[in-house]
């Protein structure tokens, strides 16, 4: 029997996960990850994409959040140029959910009998106050979704958001078409701009973001002073093992 973690490379395409190599800690917590679902970053199917560390803002709040920006347009890019009819982009401190295993299967046996372009497998759909059955959801193209760390996109949304995010990042901030911005409040707006792009998620999720050291927002004063970071993330993994 094949273990869930191929089984999704074979339905959704191979799993890309964008990781900065300053953060060798949230590429062991990934391993691990993929570890419990049958996979490792040994696997044909599995590949890091070195986070792009920038050093001017150009127009983003913080260099974090236009790092994370340009990261996923190269993926998306890489994805298109290698002829990809689908992949999984995940972002490091993503989380299976504790019964992954178990629902896992049932989620990609009905994403392969339904036509969908973009999927969200973290997005929590009751905490954005939405009344939902267990399963597949469709969701409305003006719903506003603030997560990216856990998708999934067929060869359409591949082809169009290349040049659509790129766009953003060429134009002002501020500007009505849509300036430098957080990628998942751009993957909204690209939605919202192409209703015709089927958008899925799956309630509960199957994958939540890990307590962690943030990349993308300025850090609090503890993740600043080395001893007490060190203290901090000690405290973060004890929290989650005990969960």
């Amino acid at each position: 029997m094949t273990s869930v973690g191929p089984r999704m490379t074979e339905c959704l395409g191979p799993i890309r996960v964008i990781n900065l190599v300053s953060r060798p800690d949230r590429r062991r917590e990934f391993a691990a990850q993929l570890a419990r679902i049958g996979l490792g970053f040994d696997h044909p199917q599995v590949s890091i994409f070195d986070a792009i560390r920038p050093d001017s803002l150009a127009g983003f709040p913080t260099l974090g959040t236009r790092g994370c920006f340009l990261s996923q347009i190269e993926v998306l890019r890489q994805a298109r140029d290698d002829g990809l009819s689908g992949f999984v982009l995940c972002e490091d401190d993503l989380d299976f959910s504790a019964d992954f295993e178990h629902r896992a299967p049932q989620v990609l046996e009905a994403l392969s009998a339904r036509d969908w372009d973009i999927f969200y497998g973290g997005f929590d759909a009751a905490a954005h106050g939405l009344v939902v059955e267990d399963g597949l959801l469709r969701l409305d193209p003006a719903q506003s979704v603030l997560c990216s760390h856990f998708m999934a996109f067929r060869r359409p949304a591949i082809e169009a958001l290349v040049p659509y995010l790129t766009a953003i990042t060429k134009r002002e901030a501020g500007d009505p078409a849509g300036g430098p911005m957080h990628v998942d409040g751009a993957y909204s707006q690209f939605r919202a701009d192409h209703p015709e792009m089927v958008t899925l998620a799956v309630s509960p999720t199957l994958g939540g973001q890990r307590a962690s050291r943030t990349d993308i927002h300025e850090l609090r004063w503890f993740d600043r002073l080395p001893v007490l970071r060190d203290v901090t993330q000690f405290g973060r993994r004890l929290l989650r093992a005990l969960r």
